[in-house]
């Protein structure tokens, strides 16, 4: 009968629907990693500045599953985020703080984040390409390799250099919103106030910038 096929119409498209459901549900989420670079050089403040546990649970909080440390020549070591017989690469599990409005007698849940940390990577194009978040040193390289990739890029001085011009480099990207900077003791304080969404798309053509500052920080 026509009711018959009409219901059964329905029951197809009943199943169908759930059936699409099911397998939005099962879709992976998409990985959220974190690489911090050093370049060539080192810079054993910022290495120090990301090995916290605290950080760790704010990238938890904000979304990001892995990390990866490019510490270069520096002779600090990460030893609070990474386990003490395997300095170059940890999985490990952290508990995800309770809010306090949120707080009860139930055990906090536990989100696996990966640590990797390397002294040197054969090239950082393959970290920067799978980076949701740079985090790097004032290096014009490291930088502008971030930007024309269009990665989010929170920049890290090193007040330690000699002739220092990577203040006037943070603060002129910066004043044209393609990056936000900080120095290594305000790094978890600066990613508490990062937001990807309010910088500016760095593009590679655009009117020679990095020439342009690179003259400029250099006169």
């Amino acid at each position: 009968t026509v009711t018959g096929r009409s219901k059964h119409r329905e029951k197809k498209q009943l199943d169908s629907s759930e059936d699409g459901g099911q397998k939005k549900m099962k879709k992976k989420k998409a990985k959220k990693s974190v690489f911090v670079t050093v370049g060539t050089t080192s810079f054993d403040a910022l290495v120090e500045a990301m090995d916290s546990e605290e950080l760790i649970q704010t990238l938890i909080e904000r979304g990001y599953d892995s990390l990866t440390i490019q510490r270069g020549r520096g002779a600090y070591v990460p030893k609070h985020i990474v386990s003490t017989n395997s300095t170059t690469r940890r999985s490990t599990s952290f508990a995800q703080k309770e809010s306090s409005s949120s707080r009860s007698s139930a055990t906090p849940r536990r989100t696996s984040f990966k640590v990797q940390v390397v002294e040197f990577l054969p090239s950082l194009d393959g970290a920067l390409q799978e980076a949701a978040l740079v985090i790097s040193h004032a290096g014009a390289g490291s930088v502008f390799e971030s930007l024309s990739l269009g990665k989010p890029t929170l920049v890290v001085v090193n007040e330690s250099l000699m002739d220092n011009h990577q203040v006037e480099l943070a603060e002129t990207l910066a004043s044209l919103g393609h990056v936000a900077w900080t120095k290594p003791d305000g790094l978890l304080q600066a990613l508490n106030a990062f937001d990807p969404n309010s910088l500016v798309k760095y593009e590679s053509g655009e009117c020679t910038l990095a020439k342009d500052i690179e003259d400029f920080v250099f006169l």
